[in-house]
């Protein structure tokens, strides 16, 4: 099965032209509260969405892909924004950077069974309470954040993660629960700095059944030529969608041989970035 391609964007005429070439999901975010504090400094965009963004991509898109939309950590306005959300169309909601099972269940109570329920699990607090949180009824899906769980971890790339076993610890434990998961973010399949074809392996591998298209497969945060888009979202989607055929016939021993190539890849990576800092 192909793993759920999410973007996102609050662009309306880019939405569609993702749900066109078969992205799963358009990604509407809401998370502001801090974001900033926590993400200063690094290559990251600060969401400007809005709830009424919500609204106006539900009206956009035609139904092939479904609307999932980031919302805050709980907050005390969380109860209006998940009502808001979910009366505007939102089909998945999905509650970052949480740390107990009670905020967990909170979270699952306000949403109360009138949409598919993320937890987006990105602390070092979600992931030691995990077990409690995979007894929650009402927990949909799982989705891994490498980047503020390696922010956490005081790592220096997100993939570190990946490599280290981390990842596959955690996706362990989902597994065993039968609910499905995701990790991470791809760019292009032979771009980004750990190249997105194996990244994707690792996800067959892992059993995972969910990807992020990053802002490096393409940044409607900086640019909207829509040609470009359309370029972008027919081929580069079209490789990845490709390469997945194949992947479904690769054998243990091909996905072995990636699992220690990504941990080398990675290994170099790091030398990289500590000699930059040197």
């Amino acid at each position: 099965m192909s793993l759920q391609m999410m973007y996102i964007t609050n662009n309306p005429q880019i939405a569609k032209i993702a749900e066109k070439y078969s992205v799963d999901r358009i990604w509407v975010d809401l998370e502001q509260i801090g974001k900033k504090e926590r993400q200063g400094g690094m290559n990251t965009v600060q969401s400007t969405h809005s709830i009424e963004d919500v609204r106006l991509i539900r009206n956009s898109i035609e139904g092939k892909a479904r609307l999932q939309v980031r919302v805050n950590p709980i907050h005390e306005m969380s109860r209006y924004e998940i009502d808001k959300v979910i009366e505007y169309g939102a089909d998945i909601v999905m509650l970052p950077f949480f740390t107990t099972a009670e905020e967990a269940r909170l979270f699952i109570d306000m949403v109360d069974g009138r949409a598919r329920t993320c937890l987006l699990l990105e602390t070092i607090g979600a992931e030691q309470n995990l077990d409690e949180i995979l007894e929650i009824p009402g927990v949909d899906e799982i989705h891994i954040g490498l980047n503020d769980l390696h922010l956490q971890y005081h790592l220096k790339f997100m993939f570190e993660l990946l490599a280290n076993g981390k990842v596959e610890e955690i996706c362990n434990k989902i597994s065993a629960k039968g609910i499905p998961y995701g990790f991470g973010g791809i760019a292009k399949l032979d771009e980004g700095m750990l190249p997105a074809r194996h990244i994707i392996a690792e996800h067959y591998r892992l059993g995972s059944s969910m990807a992020i298209l990053s802002r490096s497969f393409y940044d409607s945060w900086i640019a909207d030529d829509l040609e470009e888009v359309e370029r972008t979202f027919k081929y580069g989607l079209g490789e990845i969608r490709e390469y997945e055929q194949r992947l479904a016939t690769e054998s243990d021993d091909f996905f072995e041989h990636n699992r220690k190539l990504v941990q080398k890849e990675v290994t170099d990576i790091l030398q990289i970035i500590g000699n930059k800092r040197n």
